[in-house]
């Protein structure tokens, strides 16, 4: 099993205990915000089972219909993330407003505060596995669910205050205040995900300092190199597709040129790990007028 499968695993195991715990005492207790915040566990245990099945997809090698290989899998199982985070903010919001206009039940603090701590000190647990496995795989899913389980830390300790502020006022309106702030930060962290994983489906190009590594694997080649154009990018789950067009001397021979290219390609390779590079060499003849980086000579 690897170790994105193992994160997503984990993920789904906490939060499914987390669930039944949150749900539990939250009716108990009677407090709004802890039933807001095991909402939020029910759908973060959607978010999980769709990070665990779309690693499960990515991992699979290119086939014949799908020559680009499955990545874009992570891409959809953000967005699931992201959607499952605004459509539980919506709901908080309703409830709190419902808890602050009708009124509600008395709030048995102490059963609140043992969910949330509880929930607050495994979710930091597993946030950070999750961003560590998310830095060695370089998975979209992984580092999505890792910042969805950060916003439950955030969530734990609101809750937490409220409560506090529950027990030491008196004033249980502060419950479904803090859930309403909860649900603002959800879906606050709802649009950031979404960003992040419209991105890769519309093959947005890399980032800026990824493109930075491929300029300086083009540079240390001069003068042997004299020029690029066409330079395009983008992501697909952990694989970064890049392709190029190499303006070369025009007296080299096809393997002089075959062998450059090689160890271009090799050294953006090692700069940027998962890398699919596609280099077209041309001549540098001076019929070329298009766009491009020169290199000077």
């Amino acid at each position: 099993m690897s170790i994105a499968v193992r994160a997503a695993a984990l993920s789904l195991i906490v939060t499914l205990g987390l669930l039944i715990l949150k749900l539990t005492l939250g009716l108990i207790s009677g407090s709004i915000a802890v039933l807001s915040d095991a909402l939020d566990s029910g759908e973060d245990l959607l978010a999980a089972a769709a990070a665990l099945f779309s690693v499960r997809i990515a991992a699979r090698p290119a086939d014949w219909e799908h020559p680009y290989g499955h990545g874009k899998a992570e891409g959809l199982s953000a967005t699931v993330s992201a959607g499952v985070v605004g459509l539980g903010g919506g709901f908080i919001i309703y409830q709190a407003l419902r808890r602050i206009i009708d009124g509600g039940e008395t709030i048995d603090v102490n059963l609140g505060l043992a969910a949330m701590v509880t929930s607050g000190l495994l979710n930091v647990v597993v946030s950070a596995y999750m961003r560590m496995a998310a830095r060695r795989t370089d998975s979209l899913a992984l580092s999505a669910e890792a910042r969805h389980l950060q916003t439950n830390v955030v969530q734990a300790a609101a809750v937490i205050v409220g409560l506090l502020l529950v027990r030491f006022t008196g004033a249980e309106v502060f419950d479904p205040l803090v859930a309403l702030g909860l649900a603002g930060y959800m879906w606050w962290m709802a649009f950031g995900l979404i960003r992040g994983a419209l991105g890769e489906i519309m093959d947005v190009r890399l980032p800026e300092e990824d493109e930075s590594q491929i300029y300086q694997s083009i540079l240390v080649r001069h003068p042997e190199v004299r020029g690029f154009h066409h330079l395009r990018t983008r992501r697909s789950g952990r694989l970064r597709y890049i392709e190029l067009h190499l303006l070369v001397d025009p007296a080299r021979t096809i393997q002089e040129v075959h062998d450059l290219s090689d160890q271009i390609e090799a050294d953006i390779k090692k700069r940027l790990p998962g890398a699919i590079v596609t280099i077209h060499p041309e001549p540098d003849d001076g019929r070329y007028r298009g766009p491009m980086e020169r290199i000077e000579r």
